[in-house]
């Protein structure tokens, strides 16, 4: 059986893993003691007992962690600190050679929510050569406010907050945002994207959105969606067509996988990905890692769709 700790259990990434995991019978969950979970001591102990170590910190605290923690436990970290970093598997196996590379690491960086949605366009079409490395991209992505995690929930939930809480809300708005990096080294490209995120007055869900001219394509839509549905055939991310009426963010709210959609036409095309930010975005990306790292099922213990995977 495999030993499992989590070291930032009562954040929101930290809680959905937690729960995802509890009625798994192929792995024992470690756990401290409120009391011990800030002793160095004590949490020290537990990385030594753990076959694999989920790393849901702050970015520094992650980094003084991953640091100090032994050679032979599996790290998966969700937080920023590693995502770029040498010796450090990126954890998104549907892009090419990544699954590989995941199973054979005991380092493994959780892709960020919002740039998982942005990479999962714009890798596979750099990689086949449609966009070019030197493209200009504009990403918009819309979120719910777990993303924000505990602050930004109680800020939300709060009975008495400000108006400005009932309409989304655009952020980062001097381009600075820290998925940036990531965006642009993951995907292969040379130019970090114009990114807009968005909050809106919903608890978790994610549509990320990235236009493209026609004429910055090496092909057509047809072309991008025949390469989109030989790259992401499912279980965990597919190519989906598009449905009528409207995309929502919270329209894959509560599961672990991904779709891909084209809308669109042929002079302005809009590539589109819709997720759970919990789910894809954080817990169910880090799952996912952990069952590939272990040997089990790529899909234990996800909620893809309306069914839950079992070990």
């Amino acid at each position: 059986m495999t030993k499992i700790f989590i070291d930032g259990s009562s954040g929101t990434t930290g809680l959905r893993i937690a729960d995802r995991l509890s009625a798994r019978e192929d792995v024992e969950l470690l756990t401290l003691p409120a009391e011990l979970r800030r002793d160095p001591g004590a949490r020290g102990e537990m990385f030594r007992a753990a076959d694999i170590v989920f790393l849901c910190l702050p970015d520094a605290a992650a980094a003084e962690a991953a640091a100090t923690a032994p050679a032979d436990v599996t790290l998966i970290d969700t937080s920023t600190a590693h995502r770029t970093a040498a010796g450090w598997a990126y954890g998104f196996p549907e892009l090419a050679g990544r699954r590989e590379e995941i199973k054979n690491s005991r380092r493994i960086a959780n892709p960020g929510c919002h740039a998982s949605g942005f990479i999962a366009l714009a890798e596979p079409l750099v990689r086949e050569g449609l966009l070019s490395p030197d493209a200009a991209l504009t990403c918009f992505s819309v979120t719910g406010y777990s993303g924000g995690g505990k602050k930004m929930i109680a800020e939300y939930e709060d009975p008495g907050r400000p108006a400005a809480f009932d309409a989304p809300r655009q952020y980062a708005l001097g381009q600075r945002h820290k998925h940036l990096p990531e965006m642009a080294r993951i995907a292969g490209l040379e130019i970090e994207p114009v990114f807009c995120p968005i909050v809106s007055d919903y608890y978790s869900g994610m549509a990320v959105t990235v236009p493209v001219f026609r004429r910055d394509l090496r092909g057509t839509a047809e072309d991008v969606k025949a390469l989109y549905k030989a790259y992401y055939d499912g279980p965990v991310v597919r190519y989906a067509e598009l449905p009528e009426g409207m995309i929502g963010g919270a329209d894959l709210a509560g599961r672990d996988d991904m779709e891909i959609l084209v809308a669109g036409n042929e002079d302005r095309i809009l590539l589109i990905s819709r997720f759970d930010n919990l789910g894809k975005g954080a817990s169910g990306a880090a799952i996912q890692n952990m069952n590939l790292r272990m040997g089990a099922a790529e899909t234990a213990g996800l909620v893809l769709g309306e069914r839950e995977e079992k070990a």
